[in-house]
């Protein structure tokens, strides 16, 4: 069989490499994403202890001053906390876009990855339908040879 070469073999590869590349980046925001999910896990936790602590430092008598230290960590904690969920929130956006175009980058390869296939099944029916054009000529002439002679 004759060697198939597709013309936009190139585009195909681009493509491919377009894919991947967004792979990439889906992989690498999704990572973000977790590390920010990570430190939003720890700033509650260390608020949750925060919490234990005025609750313990309350059951017992305290300076005034220990419960205003106490209060302004809170409140440094708190917006620690929503400045993380800002964070959070930026991270989830980013891997939504990067699902969206590897998605997108998926379709686009596929479509080149048919086109190059319904190409080669093209070039693979010529090339039987030559093949048995071949064998029927070939037939036809030892049919004749055997009737002259």
């Amino acid at each position: 069989m004759a060697r198939f070469h597709y013309p936009l073999q190139k585009v195909v590869d681009l493509k491919g490499s377009e894919k991947s590349m967004a792979e990439w980046e889906f992989a690498a925001s999704l990572s973000v994403l977790r590390k920010e999910e990570e430190r939003m896990e720890t700033l509650q936790q260390e608020r949750r202890a925060l919490v234990r602590q005025l609750e313990e430092t309350t059951q017992r008598p305290t300076a005034l001053n220990r419960l205003t230290e106490l209060h302004l960590y809170f409140e440094i904690i708190d917006q620690r906390i929503r400045e993380q969920h800002e964070g959070v929130r930026i991270a989830s956006e980013q891997v939504t876009r990067r699902q969206s175009q590897l998605k997108d980058k998926m379709v686009d390869e596929k479509v080149w990855l048919n086109a190059k296939d319904r190409a080669y099944e093209r070039f693979r029916t010529e090339w039987l339908n030559k093949e048995q054009s071949e064998l029927d000529e070939i037939a036809i002439v030892r049919s004749a040879a055997v009737s002259r002679g």
